[in-house]
């Protein structure tokens, strides 16, 4: 079993991911601005209340740990309109503390559309919902994607299609390959197992799998 980061865990992705983890048997450091508002009690749950861009504070939590999962995320309504610099702000810092730390393995869950699989999944999304809703915000998932792929890191980017809160149902793909990669739904329960059933897999290390069912 493994002692797990889970940046940006108070919610979405990240909160799946931490029930995800908790329940095949890891350690998880439950990292978030509002870590107290988790609604999960475990033994082997420490939540820690901390800013992505605050060095000191990831530096802190990175300390020990064998795998990070970053999922942070943005629910403002402004940085699909204005941008934002969330992504690659957090992810420079992650990334420094990680190799300061002598941490080597990283997930970090980005979406469908984020770098080289921009114009890749279908003619709606490529044309009218990425370029009217989702463009301002992925161009700064690109750099941290950048950011990413140029550390030293045992890395592996992880990019859900249009994400849902159904249940689970483990029937997703995973999509390393350029040309199979599409569009498509998936739950972000699937992306939580998903991120957990490969925290220790080498033959991720350096992909970028699409996950839709």
């Amino acid at each position: 079993m493994a002692l797990i980061l889970v940046v940006g865990a108070s919610r979405g992705i990240g909160l799946e991911t931490v029930k995800a983890a908790l329940a095949a048997g890891h350690e998880v450091r439950a990292f978030a601005r509002t870590a107290p508002t988790i609604d999960v009690t475990d033994p082997k749950l420490t939540k820690i209340t901390g800013d992505a861009r605050v060095r000191g504070e990831v530096a802190a939590a990175v300390q020990g740990v064998d795998a990070v999962i970053d999922a942070v995320g943005s629910d403002k309504p402004s940085d699909l309109v204005f941008g934002t610099t969330l992504f690659s702000d957090s992810t420079r810092i992650l990334v420094d503390a990680m190799q300061n730390a002598g941490v080597r393995r990283l997930l970090l869950v980005t979406g469908a559309g984020a770098g080289n699989s921009r114009g890749r999944i279908n003619v709606l999304y490529d044309n009218l919902i990425f370029p009217l809703v989702l463009q301002r915000v992925y161009n700064d998932k690109d750099i941290a994607e950048d950011i990413v792929t140029k550390s030293n890191l045992d890395w592996t980017i992880v990019r859900p299609g249009l994400l849902t809160s159904r249940p689970a149902a483990g029937r997703y793909k995973a999509l390393t390959e350029m040309k199979d990669w599409r569009g498509g739904m998936i739950a972000r329960a699937d992306v939580a197992d998903f991120l957990v059933k490969h925290i220790n897999d080498p033959t991720l290390f350096g992909k970028t799998p699409l996950l839709v069912d």
